[in-house]
C-alpha cells in the first residue's frame, strides 16, 4: 500500500494537480511530531478496543488524545486553535502510529482527523505514510475517522478528503453518527467504509423502543450500502444483547474496556454473550 500511495502522490505532483495552499503548512518529520516539537504543549494517546463479537476478537483500537500523566482529552483540546490545528492533526497521527507500533498491535488502528485542519490532503497524508514506514506499522491497517459533531462548512472539500484517502486504500469512518449537523445527508454525500453510531443512541437501548427502531433503520441502510456499522458507548450486557440480536458485530465501549493510557488492554472472554 505504501508503494501505491507514493505512486499516487508522485503522479499528482508531476501533473501539477496539487496547487492549493495548505494553511500553516510546514513539512513535519516523524520524530518532530512524535515528540510534539511542532507544538508548545505535549500530549500522548490512550487506546480503546473495538471488539468483533462474532469473531470474539479485537478488530481495531481507536487512538484517543490524553495529556501527559493521563490528563483528560479536554485539557488537550483547550490548547488547540486555528494557528496550530494543522500541526496538532499531524502530530496526532504520528503519535498514534508510534504507540501502535511500540505495542505491536496486530489490529486496525482508528485515527481521528480534523477536516478543518486538512486543506490539501495529499500534503497531510505524507507524514502519515512516513510514520507508518518509519515505525513499521502497516498503512493498510489505518482507519481514518472524522466526527459528525465538527461543523464542516465546505461539504465538497470534506468529500474530496475522504475520497482521496479511500483512493489511496485507507478505510474511512464517520464518528459519532447521529449526534452532529448533517446526519443522513452526510452519509449520502460522503460515502465511507464505516459508520460509528453515537453513544447517545446506544444508551439504554434495551429499554427504549424508539432507539431500537432507529438502530434497525440505520442497520438496514448500512447493509444496503455495504457499510460496516460500529456501536459506540456500550456499557452494559443488556445493551450488548440488543445490538447482538440486531446483527451489529463491532462494539466499542466501557463494557469491554475503557481507553488504556499508552496501552492496549485485554478483553476478557467472559464478557462475550
Amino acid at each position: 500500500m505504501l508503494k501505491q500511495a507514493r505512486r499516487c502522490l508522485a503522479a499528482g505532483d508531476a501533473k501539477g494537480e496539487f496547487v492549493r495552499e495548505q494553511k500553516n503548512f510546514r513539512r513535519l518529520g516523524c520524530a518532530e511530531c512524535a515528540q510534539g516539537c511542532a507544538l508548545d504543549f505535549d500530549f500522548t494517546m490512550a487506546l480503546q478496543p473495538i471488539v468483533d463479537i462474532r469473531e470474539r476478537r479485537v478488530y481495531s483500537h481507536e487512538a484517543l488524545v490524553r495529556g501527559i500523566g493521563n490528563k483528560p482529552a479536554g485539557w488537550v483540546f483547550e490548547h488547540v486553535n486555528d494557528e496550530n490545528r494543522y500541526q496538532f492533526d499531524q502530530t496526532c497521527r504520528v503519535k498514534a502510529i508510534e504507540l501502535a507500533s511500540r505495542l505491536n498491535l496486530d489490529t486496525f488502528l482508528n485515527i481521528n482527523f480534523l477536516p478543518t485542519a486538512v486543506y490539501r490532503p495529499e500534503l497531510c497524508i505524507r507524514t502519515t505514510l512516513e510514520a507508518a514506514e518509519r515505525f513499521g506499522f502497516p498503512a493498510e491497517r489505518i482507519i481514518f475517522e472524522f466526527t459528525e459533531v465538527d461543523r464542516v462548512d465546505d461539504a465538497d472539500h470534506l468529500q474530496s478528503i475522504v475520497n482521496y484517502y479511500r483512493h489511496l486504500g485507507f478505510k474511512t469512518a464517520i464518528d459519532d453518527f447521529g449526534a452532529g449537523y448533517s446526519g443522513l445527508n452526510m452519509l449520502a454525500d460522503t460515502p465511507v467504509d464505516i459508520v460509528k453510531l453515537d453513544m447517545a443512541l446506544i444508551r439504554d437501548i434495551d429499554k427504549d423502543r424508539t432507539r431500537q427502531a432507529i438502530l434497525r433503520g440505520v442497520s438496514r441502510i448500512c447493509a444496503e450500502l455495504g457499510t460496516t456499522l460500529i456501536a459506540e458507548g456500550v456499557e452494559t450486557a443488556e445493551e450488548l444483547k440488543v445490538l447482538q440480536d440486531e446483527g451489529v458485530e463491532l462494539i466499542q465501549g466501557f463494557y469491554f474496556s475503557k481507553p488504556i493510557y499508552e496501552g492496549a488492554g485485554e478483553v476478557s472472554e467472559t464478557l462475550y454473550l
